[in-house]
């Protein structure tokens, strides 16, 4: 009869139950499991199976009831087949659901297998990491040691060093006192080698000229003596060979540099540094190059003695800084043109005009006798902040000098023109104060009435009122250096500065608190050998001055 029974088959829960642990197994290769708590069996189960079977009473058996009795065993007998179909099937039901929570009661137990040696793994990794840390907090350790004895050396070198600092600043201050002091004797021997040399020099300069038709002028090895030699015809008619032997301080033959002639100015720059007032003017006639030694041309190479002298200014005060020193530096450009001063730099052209009206600026010569310094009313003074800045300032009065042409030089200057440097010095650590006048002048030609304007009419008027009062303050120049060196000797000779403008501007720069160069600047043309000839005797007029020892404007606070 058992085998009459249905059977209950599943619908394959090996394969719809290992689906999901094989894939919950490959998802532990990067998650965690995710443990599932699975409930009891279903109440379905137990709800729905079939009441106890209980025995069966013994009929009783009646005549009359027979075929009912038959009925009724038959109709018990069917129920209880039906009440065995069903227990069958519920046990199948409870063995399948039993080998489903078997299947997944290994299921988490090889996943709690896998978390524990998951979690194993992880204990071994923390216990090397644990054991790393304690290593690195050992090294930490000895290293927090050895710093805190290093800390301790370091300590103690600091210590010391800060004791060698202390000696170190003590030294730096003393020799900033001995460099100030070594600049004081410094300044002190500049200044008794400059009165050695003579605080009146004058150098002699041949302009280079490639013309054939050259003057007979030889040179002394030493560089100090000049000699012409010139040919005239005596009374009698016969041929008379003259030779003219002149001295200077230093004479520069036509090949000579711009940056030669400097070398021998520069140390005057130097003093000017120093407090001393200093004049540099070039003599000669209309051609000889003064222009060109004065101002130079565009080149660093042809540079004149006004742009590197400049740079020699800027140059010392910077260097100077390092021993406390601070300049500042005013630059004045002027011109002298028929005793009458022109301002250069002025913002308007109508200050330069030659003619006198009332709206001009007057310009006036003052003189402080307590300072020593010369000012100017009414004159434009620019503070000068680098060399090129000069340069510019000098083309800018270049265009404005006062020029014509004449029988001696197409572009003759036809006024002197003075460059004037302010330079005044403090010194902060001893309170020392210096000031100092450079006076760059490019005087104009020196020749005379007959050889520039014979035979002029119209426009040689005014040219011959030029040369008459260019020759006059050359005149009074001489005058007044004769006189300084005649007052040397007694001290009561009286100077006439007062004789043109151009002696009263230069008053405190020639005098006994000034040092003076002349740079006498000739040509070498046979044409112009008598004009020559009277440059070379004015300089050694000059050269044969003597003036007294120079005075510096340093000031003590």
């Amino acid at each position: 009869m058992a085998s009459r029974l249905p059977r209950y088959r599943s619908s394959s829960p090996e394969r719809t139950l290992m689906a999901p642990a094989l894939k919950r197994k490959a998802q532990d290769q990067n998650d965690p499991p995710v443990r599932k708590i699975h409930k009891p069996l279903s109440k379905s189960i137990t709800s729905t199976a079939p009441k106890p079977l209980t025995k069966p009473r013994p009929p009783t058996l009646t005549a009359g009831t027979r075929a009912t009795q038959i009925s009724d065993l038959t109709k018990q007998l069917g129920e209880a087949k039906s009440q065995a179909r069903e227990h069958i099937h519920a046990l199948n039901l409870a063995n399948d659901e039993i080998a489903t929570l078997k299947r997944t009661h290994s299921m988490q137990v090889s996943e709690l297998e896998y978390d524990i040696r998951k979690g194993q793994l992880q204990v071994e990794e923390l216990d090397q990491d644990l054991q790393l840390a304690r290593t690195e907090v050992q090294k930490l350790r000895e290293n927090v040691n050895q710093l805190t004895s290093t800390g301790q050396d370091m300590q103690q070198q600091l210590s010391n060093d800060a004791e060698v600092i202390a000696a170190l600043r003590a030294e730096v201050e003393a020799l900033k006192s001995e460099a100030i002091d070594a600049e004081s004797v410094r300044r002190q021997l500049h200044n008794t080698i400059q009165e050695l040399k003579g605080n009146i020099r004058v150098f002699c300069r041949v302009r280079p000229d490639p013309s054939p038709e050259l003057a007979n002028v030889s040179y002394s090895k030493e560089k100090r003596d000049i000699v012409v030699t010139s040919t005239s015809e005596s009374a009698t008619g016969q041929q008379r060979k003259d030779v003219h032997s002149f001295t200077f301080d230093r004479v520069f033959e036509p090949h000579a540099t711009q940056a030669e002639v400097f070398e021998e100015v520069s140390q005057l720059a130097q003093s000017c540094t120093d407090g001393y007032n200093v004049c540099i003017f070039a003599y000669g006639q209309t051609g000889s190059g003064k222009s060109f030694t004065m101002e130079g041309g565009q080149t660093e190479e042809t540079a004149g003695m006004i742009p590197r002298a400049v740079d020699q200014v800027f140059r010392v005060t910077n260097d100077l800084k390092s021993r406390g020193w601070e300049y500042t530096l005013e630059g004045q450009f002027l011109e002298i043109y028929n005793e009458t001063i022109n301002d250069l730099l002025a913002s308007s052209s109508s200050a330069t005009s030659t003619s006198s009206t009332s709206s001009s600026p007057q310009y006036n010569i003052k003189h402080d006798p307590q300072t020593r310094t010369t000012t100017v009313t009414n004159l434009t003074s620019v503070p000068l902040t680098s060399p090129a800045h000069v340069r510019s300032l000098l083309l800018r009065s270049q265009s404005r000098r006062s020029v014509a042409s004449t029988l001696m030089n197409e572009h003759s200057s036809r006024s002197h023109s003075v460059f004037r440097v302010k330079i005044e010095g403090v010194n902060e650590t001893n309170g020392e104060r210096c000031v100092g006048w450079l006076n760059l002048v490019d005087l104009a030609g020196s020749e005379r009435l007959n050889v520039s304007f014979a035979g002029s009419v119209g426009p040689g008027a005014e040219r011959l009122k030029e040369t008459q009062n260019i020759n006059k303050s050359l005149s009074s120049l001489g005058d007044v250096i004769s006189a300084l060196g005649e007052k040397g000797a007694n001290g009561e000779k009286h100077v006439p500065y007062r004789n043109s403008k151009l002696t009263y501007l230069l008053q405190y720069s020639l005098s006994g608190s000034s040092k003076t160069l002349m740079i006498l600047n000739l040509s070498p043309l046979a044409a112009h050998l008598n004009e020559s000839l009277n440059s070379l005797r004015f300089a050694t007029k000059v050269n044969n001055t003597t003036i007294g020892t120079a005075k510096s404007s340093k000031q003590s606070r």
